[in-house]
């Protein structure tokens, strides 16, 4: 049976204690993202403004998407 691959995309800017919170969550607990930083990338942040994201970190996965440090969020990815 195969398992899906998880698809995991954590948009971020630097020196943002919430991005580096759910970073270091994901990194703990052995899963792999993707990372894309709106201040090295600012057409991902037009991106995200466009689709209504007022704020950061945004994690985006096959199973949730949501902003913010949230373990209850991160649990089901990590699950």
């Amino acid at each position: 049976m195969d398992m899906i691959k998880k698809q995991i995309t954590v948009f971020s800017r630097n020196n943002c204690m919430q991005c580096k919170m759910v970073k270091r969550f994901l990194i703990d607990h052995g899963v792999s993202f993707n990372e894309i930083n709106i201040d090295e990338e600012p057409s991902a942040r037009e991106a995200l403004i466009n689709e209504g994201y007022m704020s950061l970190p945004v994690v985006k996965s096959n199973e949730v998407t949501f902003t913010g440090f949230r373990p209850d969020e991160l649990r089901k990815i990590v699950a």
